[in-house]
């Protein structure tokens, strides 16, 4: 048997007294396609940034390409032939995509002296061999959160590394896209380069992994071939989930509830040429919730932002609880009851250095300290009330912001817009990147919401997400809904057909 690429034995790292690692062992061999699961907290993250260089183990061997490496560094990581997409892109937002790739793959040059048409021409076909339609001299500051992430994969592609680690490689991108990505990891395997491929979308590791190792609380729980020699599966996603949580988990997708009340929000012909937005119309009821679904850059998040007023509609009518309003900010929006969780929590939700309770106190402060004195007493009482009703693991109010899992984060995030009392939630991605426990926790919370009588309008790129908490689907493309679904008649290929098909 060839030697593997990477062996990992007896990997221990703690923080503190905090054991992150406690001897986690795991191989990847050439031409495979290792799947690295667990919680968000189990330890993925760390053992990642071991072998990447960025954390130095406090025990145990870490080998690449059968040699002992000691005091490994990034630079030294990818000279070894190891690349690492990470979750959140960690581009230069002012540069521009070829720029980007420039710094991340060229060496310095004699004089210092840049080769600027290799450069945009070697940017343009990494783009294209992934099938990513960006121009290579796009500022990154204006690329979505997927286009982003495709420009990380172009950079991965073209270090040509050996062994590839991708942290939740499809948490933005839309089922098209995914296809082209697993279109990328099945040519690096069969390149034979390896591949450590982590997701909390079980469906994709049953389509892409070879062999599956689950972490737990820092320690490798076991480590199990996805299918036998003859192709027969050796797991089901029900062992895999007991193998990640230890613990039952309640159905990922609740029941949905009773019948939608009266109309909340109801839009006609709303246009915004700053976001991309044309004559969309929609209602939204109380108790109700609407899945936003659509290819990446068909509108949805752009929708969102007009009605919450970030870029303000030009035309057509907007009426919120039978009255028509004119949203122009977000101060109007969270004053005419419009909450609005963003997609990017690290950027737009959740200010990681920044305790619990003041994270979920920043959107009602006027409520919450009404005269000269801050009363820290109630912004505590705050926050543990809904570490406590949305379940937030957490050491209590005190704790900041980054010392949360993803799901955690999340909540928080949504604890901060659920404290002004809203009559409609709009949310863009709400377990983009979170583990199947917390998943189906926020899912919970969300039907739970929307049992209250809340309206909720849901963005999501995870089809079965969408199928599994809407009571209505409205698919959107080139910022126009083109299709409205009732959530018991729609299929995947239904609004697939909708969000692809040709004007």
């Amino acid at each position: 048997m060839t030697e593997p690429l990477l062996r990992l034995s007896q990997i221990s790292k703690s923080f503190g007294a905090v054991r992150a690692l406690k001897g986690v062992s795991f191989e990847l061999h050439p031409g495979e396609v290792h799947a690295l699961l667990g919680e968000n907290g189990a330890g993925k993250s760390t053992l990642i940034k071991v072998v990447t260089g960025a954390h130095t183990p406090d025990g145990g061997l870490l080998e690449i390409s059968g040699q002992a490496v000691h005091n490994l560094t990034p630079t030294r990581a990818q000279a070894l032939g190891i690349a690492c997409i990470y979750q959140q892109p960690a581009l230069f937002p002012d540069l521009s995509v070829s720029e980007n790739i420039g710094l991340r793959l060229e060496s310095p040059a004699v004089w210092g002296r840049v080769y600027w048409r290799q450069r945009r021409e070697k940017a343009m076909s990494l783009l294209k061999r992934i099938g990513a339609d960006i121009h290579p001299e796009t500022l990154v500051n204006r690329l979505s959160m997927p286009e982003q992430q495709l420009v990380e994969i172009a950079c991965a592609l073209g270090s040509g590394a050996r062994t590839v680690i991708m942290d939740e490689p499809t948490a933005s991108l839309t089922r098209s896209e995914q296809e082209l990505l697993f279109a990328v990891v099945r040519d690096l395997r069969a390149s034979g380069a390896g591949v450590v491929y982590i997701s909390h979308r079980l469906e994709e590791i049953f389509a892409l992994a070879d062999r599956v190792t689950v972490l737990r609380d820092g320690e490798s729980i076991c480590t199990r071939p996805v299918r036998s020699d003859s192709g027969e599966m050796q797991l089901s996603e029900e062992e895999l989930i007991q193998l990640m949580v230890g613990r039952e988990v309640s159905a990922i997708y609740p029941p949905k509830g009773r019948s939608p009340g009266e109309t909340v929000l109801e839009l006609k012909n709303v246009s915004c040429a700053a976001g991309n937005v044309s004559e969309v119309s929609l209602t939204v009821r109380a108790g109700e919730v609407v899945g936003l679904a659509g290819l990446v850059g068909a509108g949805r998040t752009e929708l969102a932002r007009v009605l919450f007023g970030i870029t303000p509609a030009d035309s057509g009518s907007v009426r919120l609880n039978g009255k028509d309003v004119r949203i122009q900010s977000p101060r109007q929006a969270v004053e005419l009851g419009i909450a609005y969780v963003p997609e990017d929590r690290r950027r737009h939700g959740v200010i990681l250095q920044m305790p619990i309770a003041q994270n979920m106190s920043m959107a009602v402060h006027p409520k919450l300290f009404p005269g000269k004195w801050l009363r820290f007493g109630a912004e505590k009482a705050l926050g543990l009330r809904f570490i406590q009703e949305l379940g937030i693991k957490a050491y209590g109010p005190e704790a900041p912001g980054g010392s949360l899992s993803g799901g955690n984060q999340q909540k928080v995030s949504l604890a901060r817009w659920l404290a002004t009392e809203p009559k409609l939630l709009i949310l863009d991605e709400p377990t983009q990147g979170v583990d199947v426990g917390a998943k189906s926790e926020i899912h919970r919370i969300i039907r739970n919401l929307a049992e209250q009588g809340l309206a909720v309008v849901m963005i999501s790129s995870d089809l079965p997400e969408v199928l599994g908490m809407s009571d209505r689907i409205c698919v959107m493309r080139g910022g126009r809904l083109v299709a409205s679904l009732e959530g018991v008649d729609a299929t995947a290929d239904s609004i697939m057909a909708a969000a692809l098909k040709a004007h």
